[in-house]
């Protein structure tokens, strides 16, 4: 009987329904936007950070992270990649030597880090080849071929067909020395490695240092970024030589990480703010409802009603025109959420985070997005009801029926 009164008392006053509903609607609807596009930014931006640069997860000699030297290396990078084959979650991989140099073209000289890769295992991980914006990849293995950042190449005024001499130190601790021909230049969209990135074919790289086979890192990738903390510890747990590591992304690029959080927390301040709306809004509505209403809930109590059920009367009111609103909220937060996912929204100069560039933004569909609006936005339109709920339910009714 009572949730049949609350129905009619519901579509009785259209007016205020409507007007209840729509400050819960927009609040909710706002947040579910709100959230899938925070997301999907988010997770856009850690995924082309990660994705195109440093990978998912790095396989290292445990101390390198925090100490990085030419001789802190993985002895058999063969043995690891036969335990990335048998992870099924393992994307792809691509094994780097990593060491810091003195570049020299014509008259111009810097300080510049080697990077030694597959550049085919590379562009399948990192996805590198997409990255070159003059000339091309670098040869096989003794091409004495080399890829250089923009950056550098504006520094060293060199581009695609110069000579590049490098020197440094190899690993038995003679001085390294060898010309590379340039044939390549590339943008990461991070101006500080594109000024000091050059980029040699792995085994190159490696006579260059006199590694053998060894390599300093273990680039791997992951089909989900929510995936790479379960990923990194089944590594971890099968890597044949105890002094490597799996670090996900979240250690190794600390500082971005950190950075992203903190934007996050940004989220739940706006959260607070359209629960605030919606609160305000849905009280507002309700303490004048019942106000209005006096004569009918002392009625109410006139021929029995106890007091709990004029209660979950005002309460059940709420309750259905909260889920009616989240229910329309729902669709066009689906609709909106959807489009943004698809289409994104393109900036017409570019978003720069991370020391990266960003033309568009996208939202992302998830279950988190509808989960979060629709617990809060009811919580505080119950919540805040309560207390003209318990009012309605003290009605005196003699003394309504008397002033009213």
């Amino acid at each position: 009987m009572v949730l049949r009164m609350a129905f009619r008392n519901v579509l009785r006053q259209k007016r205020r329904s409507v007007l209840t509903g729509l400050t819960i609607f927009g609040g909710f609807t706002l947040a579910v936007i709100f959230i899938g596009w925070a997301d999907g930014s988010y997770n856009n931006i850690i995924d082309e950070f990660t994705r195109n640069r440093l990978g998912h997860i790095q396989i290292q000699e445990k101390t390198y992270f925090d100490r990085p030297s030419l001789y802190k290396t993985v002895d058999d990078p063969k043995a690891v990649s036969g335990v990335l084959k048998g992870i099924p979650e393992v994307e792809s991989w691509s094994p780097r030597v990593v060491s810091a140099a003195l570049a020299a073209s014509g008259d111009k000289s810097a300080g510049i880090q080697i990077i030694g890769l597959d550049p085919e295992r590379e562009a399948e991980t990192t996805r590198f080849d997409r990255k070159i914006v003059r000339g091309r990849l670098m040869a096989g293995p003794g091409s004495k071929e080399a890829v250089i950042g923009r950056g550098l190449a504006d520094i060293l005024k060199a581009g695609p067909g110069d000579d590049l001499a490098l020197l440094t130190q190899a690993a038995d601790g003679s001085i390294a020395e060898d010309l590379f021909r340039i044939t390549g230049v590339l943008s990461t969209g991070d101006d500080m490695s594109d000024r000091t990135s050059v980029h040699l074919n792995l085994k190159d790289a490696q006579n260059l240092l006199v590694l053998g086979d060894r390599v300093h890192q273990i680039v791997v990738t992951v089909p989900a970024l929510g995936r790479v903390p379960a990923v990194a510890r089944a590594i971890d747990r099968d890597l044949p030589d105890p002094s490597l590591r799996a670090v996900p992304w979240q250690d190794f690029a600390r500082s971005f990480y950190e950075a992203m959080q903190a934007d996050k927390a940004g989220l739940w301040v706006m959260l607070v703010v359209i629960v605030v709306i919606v609160g305000v809004g849905v009280l507002n509505t309700v303490l004048m409802s019942v106000l209005e209403r006096r004569r009918e809930y002392g009625l109410l109590k006139a021929v029995g009603t106890k007091p709990r059920h004029v209660v979950r009367l005002v309460l059940l009111e709420v309750l259905i025109l909260s889920l009616t609103a989240v229910f329309v909220g729902s669709l066009v937060g689906l609709g909106v959420n959807a489009f943004l996912a698809e289409h994104g929204i393109k900036f017409a100069e570019g978003l720069t985070y991370g020391g990266m560039e960003f033309g568009t933004m996208r939202s992302e569909l998830n279950a988190r997005s509808f989960a979060i609006p629709l617990v809060t936005v009811l919580a505080s339109a119950l919540l805040v009801s309560l207390v003209p709920a318990l009012r309605a339910g003290k009605t005196d009714p003699a003394r309504t029926m008397r002033l009213h």
